[in-house]
């Protein structure tokens, strides 16, 4: 396929399941009217990707109530959750819960992305991508305590949680794993020895025989569609080119296209690079034209077979209506240099 679409995970959440999962919180839900409450989010996102016209598609990460991290440390032993360090003023990620290590933490019945599968692959027939989150990320919110040293320490053991879940994934019959990792962008000094080598270490750990083509997510942050750092890439370049992935997604949309020139070391390491073209963290909707502009120039540094088209970022924290409708204006985008391309065959 020339230029494929996808996303990058997360999706909209409509208002009616924004009041549903606050019903959930409160305890008025049996479990049936959960799962069924959850199945139907995972069907409208499924839904919404088909219309607009998605190749490779994901479940929406409906079922992680939650940011796209949250609903994982409910599944992890060994912790305690902590208050977050601010209650009141505008919305931040210190306004998020954060959790102690007390002791080794360990997932006794893993991090559902496998029960995740087994219902979007029933609900669909096109290509499924599952994105799970990356360690480092996770540890991220995780105080180290007494158990680890420091937060690459606990990264290395949500690694080998992470990594049998990914093969788990793959028995069950998945050929398409994105791990998302936001704070290699974000705190590329923070790896241990000072290196972001160290991340292509932990990072090749993670996917270490996980038989399946690879993706690593790399942006700046999205809570609240709020950036959380210097936002570019060149301190992870090249050591991130060693990790072992097939495919690579960087954002360019919102930075108005700065650093796209890196999508030739991409593509020169033979991996993919799926490039965020669609602005999540802005209300303007592109049109196919702006979309096909951008697409254009990506094609001066990546190869058409080299390059997939994709949002930013999830689509969590922007409105569904506007989601739609930039989903919708991404895929007619790549219809009009498909056929540029076609026609200089």
């Amino acid at each position: 396929m020339i230029l494929p679409t996808s996303v990058i995970g997360s999706y909209a959440w409509p208002s009616w399941f924004i009041t549903a999962v606050e019903a959930m919180k409160r305890g008025d839900y049996g479990p049936v009217d959960m799962q069924e409450t959850l199945n139907d989010a995972v069907d409208l996102a499924l839904r919404d990707q088909e219309d607009a016209g998605v190749d490779i598609i994901s479940d929406g990460e409906m079922r992680r109530l939650g940011f796209f991290t949250a609903d994982f440390y409910n599944r992890l032993t060994g912790l305690r959750t902590l208050p977050p360090d601010r209650l009141l003023g505008p919305a931040g990620h210190d306004q998020r819960e954060h959790y102690e290590a007390l002791e080794p933490i360990t997932a006794p019945n893993g991090l559902g992305l496998v029960s995740e599968f087994e219902y979007v692959r029933t609900r669909t027939t096109r290509s499924i991508k599952m994105p799970c989150p990356g360690p480092f990320t996770l540890a991220g919110r995780i105080v180290p305590g007494s158990a680890y040293k420091d937060r690459m320490d606990v990264a290395h053991a949500l690694a080998e949680i992470i990594n049998a879940e990914l093969k788990a994934l793959v028995a069950a019959g998945v050929n398409f794993i994105q791990l998302d990792e936001p704070s290699y962008a974000v705190h590329p000094e923070a790896a241990r020895r000072g290196t972001p080598r160290d991340f292509v270490e932990l990072f090749n750990a993670t996917v270490n025989g996980v038989s399946a083509r690879i993706g690593l997510h790399l942006c700046f942050g999205n809570f609240v569609g709020r950036p959380v750092a210097k936002r570019t890439y060149a301190p992870l370049f090249p050591h991130i080119l060693d990790t072992r992935t097939d495919e690579l997604a960087l954002e360019f949309a919102n930075r108005e296209l700065f650093e796209i020139e890196v999508g030739k070391q991409v593509a020169e390491a033979g991996k993919t690079l799926a490039a965020g073209l669609i602005d999540v963290k802005n209300y303007y909707i592109e049109t196919p034209d702006d979309v096909a502009q951008r697409i254009r120039t990506a094609l001066k540094y990546v190869p058409a077979d080299k390059l997939t088209i994709v949002p930013d970022c999830g689509f969590s924290q922007t409105a569904r209506w506007a989601s739609r409708a930039k989903l919708k204006a991404m895929v007619d985008g790549v219809k009009i240099v498909r056929g540029e391309i076609v026609a200089n065959l």
